[in-house]
């Protein structure tokens, strides 16, 4: 047996709102290339749930990975997405695994199901997880969260039209409420937010060799990702950098925490989105800040293209 046998996999569900921004598409595929997890599960989230799930089950069916359940997510709107002319004409019901259409349950059931407790990795605004909790509150106690979500004290220069400090990060103020849900429950969280995850970019030589492998999964990403620069008007980002890929921070913090200095905060979801650091709320483990960034986009490189 390798040093990542059966046994020693750690189970993971994917919960995505995949179809929106590129990176959880980068996300996905460096979640199926990553030996150390074992996924269960690709749950869709937020909004048109559907179209999400097609892409999801595009990408898994060109990895080799149609084991891997998908499940529908609450359907929230029927409007599709920037990848869209990825998966026109994809038909859901031929996807050769298992499809649910009750995406929340898939969830309870999955983790209720498992012997060793569940990694949840939430790369969206989690309009699932309160409805999963309202259902069967025990899950929080056969899991841990990973996130990525929030911002603490720093963000990208002009992330949201601000100038570099604290801002309302795009999953948390999409659904506040959800996330005040999340950070009340008693499982152990772990979130990437916008402090390191906002920075996450591969340029130059690295990008290069990603853009240029030939593995089905990463030609499929790329595609993906070609398809969606220039549904934005950016195409001539597409010819020499990553978008940024904050999603891929929230994979790599579901086995690992090497490369980051991780803090435990109390952090507080405010009304209108905000991440605070409260004292007196529930301890949370934030990476606020990278060891080695380089690092990371080296082994990010070497995931997707070995």
């Amino acid at each position: 047996m390798d040093s990542h046998g059966e046994s020693e996999k750690i189970p993971v569900i994917l919960d995505t709102d995949i179809g929106g921004d590129i990176d959880d598409t980068w996300a996905l595929a460096m979640m199926l290339k990553s030996p150390e997890l074992d996924v269960r599960l690709v749950v869709t989230d937020t909004g048109n749930t559907t179209y999400r799930a097609k892409i999801a089950a595009k990408m898994l069916e060109t990895a080799g990975r149609t084991d891997i359940p998908i499940g529908i997510g609450l359907h929230l709107s029927d409007k599709t997405g920037p990848q869209a002319p990825w998966v026109e004409g994809y038909d859901l019901s031929s996807y050769p695994g298992i499809v649910y259409q009750d995406g929340v349950n898939a969830l309870i059931n999955t983790i209720t199901a498992s012997k060793k407790p569940i990694t949840l990795i939430c790369i969206g605004p989690v309009t699932n997880i309160p409805e999963a909790l309202r259902r069967e509150p025990d899950i929080a106690r056969n899991s841990r969260f990973v996130g990525m979500c929030g911002c603490i004290r720093k963000s990208p220069k002009g992330y949201g039209g601000g100038s570099g400090g604290a801002v309302p990060e795009y999953n948390v103020a999409a659904h506040p409420n959800a996330y005040q849900k999340v950070f009340a429950e008693p499982w152990d969280i772990t979130i990437t937010p916008l402090d390191t995850c906002g920075f996450v970019t591969l340029k130059g030589e690295k990008y290069r060799v990603v853009r240029n492998c030939k593995d089905p999964l990463v030609q499929a990403m790329i595609e993906n990702y070609r398809i969606w620069s220039r549904s934005l008007n950016h195409p001539e980002q597409f010819e020499v950098r990553s978008s940024t890929l904050f999603d891929t921070v929230a994979i790599y913090l579901a086995f690992s925490q090497e490369l980051l200095v991780i803090e435990k905060l109390g952090i507080q979801v405010t009304d209108d989105g905000y991440t605070t650091i409260n004292p007196k709320a529930k301890a949370t483990n934030c990476a606020t800040e990278w060891k080695d960034l380089a690092a990371f986009e080296d082994l990010l490189v070497k995931r997707l293209t070995d």
